[in-house]
């Protein structure tokens, strides 16, 4: 399967199936992960997920942002759907990458980004999460992030198991609101865990750390039953009570556990992606989640206006060549 998650990264990185896929609207089954491409029909997503008992963290897709024309489009439209969500009263909120506000572009630039969308969620006191992303995005966002903990009280991030040193990251920020994730990117040994095991072990270390050592809201982000129960187990040893934690997962994964979690009396946190800019994010699912290629699949073969244009090629050489190797 390592094969298999590679080629999906692969793909995740390919600017020129990215920019292909902006002009087809949600294909392939995206459209079972992904919440909306704009305000209104994300919005209606939110708000069907808040009439199930769940809160929404919001995420607007875009990628290979590379001048800062696209990152304060890109800026803009965040803070749009934040007006929407405060305008419509929904229980949400954004989770945002800063790559994509300028991160890479300069950074005093994407501090000003990201401090503009943290004023207009203030207004409502509504919390702003830093997506964490590669390795080589880690130092310059948590710089970023410190920066705007001197200010602001309603900023957290994501701190990502695999890396060796998610655990000193922990407790740097065990006062804070952090999600805590297995890791979704390709890394090198020299900086993370590559085995399923070593990483489930410094997943749950690092969730025990956090809901013990601090006073910050612990976001579990994982769909893994596993993890979900044993972390219960713990809770409850410890007493920690249930407005100190809460489970997330994606939109489109494993919604029947949703609704028993909620149903058990515990929070739960639904990551909605929404926009146009959805490949990339959908390529990095599959890549997680092989499995998922069934979505795939049954979007190419069921669709009567599929065409064989850019995307459709690639779909259909992905889909043929993954069955081979999954049959192996």
């Amino acid at each position: 399967m390592g094969v298999v998650r590679d080629i999906f990264i692969g793909l995740s990185e390919n600017k020129v199936l990215n920019d292909a896929s902006k002009q087809m609207g949600l294909r392939f089954g995206a459209q079972k992960v992904v919440g909306g491409t704009g305000v209104e029909d994300t919005l209606k997503c939110i708000n069907d997920i808040n009439n199930q008992g769940m809160n929404v963290t919001f995420d607007n897709l875009g990628e290979f942002i590379s001048d800062k024309s696209e990152a304060t489009t890109e800026k803009n439209n965040i803070i749009k759907m934040i007006k929407a969500v405060q305008d419509k009263g929904a229980s949400a909120y954004p989770s945002v990458k800063l790559s994509q506000i300028g991160l890479h572009i300069d950074e005093e630039f994407c501090y000003q980004n990201i401090r503009e969308i943290i004023e207009a969620a203030k207004k409502t006191d509504m919390f702003v999460n830093l997506d964490m992303e590669n390795y080589v995005s880690k130092e310059p966002s948590m710089r970023i992030l410190d920066k705007l903990l001197k200010e602001f009280d309603n900023v957290g991030t994501v701190i990502q198991a695999y890396f060796y040193d998610a655990k000193k990251d922990v407790r740097k920020y065990k006062d804070q609101r952090i999600r805590l994730v297995k890791g979704a990117y390709k890394e090198p040994t020299t900086l993370a865990y590559q085995s399923k095991n070593d990483i489930d072990q410094s997943f749950f270390e690092i969730i025990k750390t956090h809901l013990v050592e601090g006073e910050g809201f612990t976001s579990i982000a994982t769909h893994d039953h596993n993890i979900i129960e044993k972390s219960i187990r713990f809770i409850e040893t410890q007493n920690i009570p249930k407005d100190k934690f809460e489970f997330q997962m994606l939109y489109g994964f494993r919604k029947e556990y949703q609704e028993e979690l909620v149903k058990r009396g515990y929070n739960m946190c639904v990551y909605v992606p929404f926009g146009t800019d959805w490949y990339a994010y959908f390529m990095r699912r599959l890549a997680e989640r092989p499995q998922n290629l069934n979505l795939v699949v049954k979007s190419v073969t069921k669709s009567k206006r599929f065409r064989a244009g850019a995307i459709g090629v690639a779909a259909l050489i992905v889909v043929s060549g993954l069955v081979k190797l999954l049959k192996k």
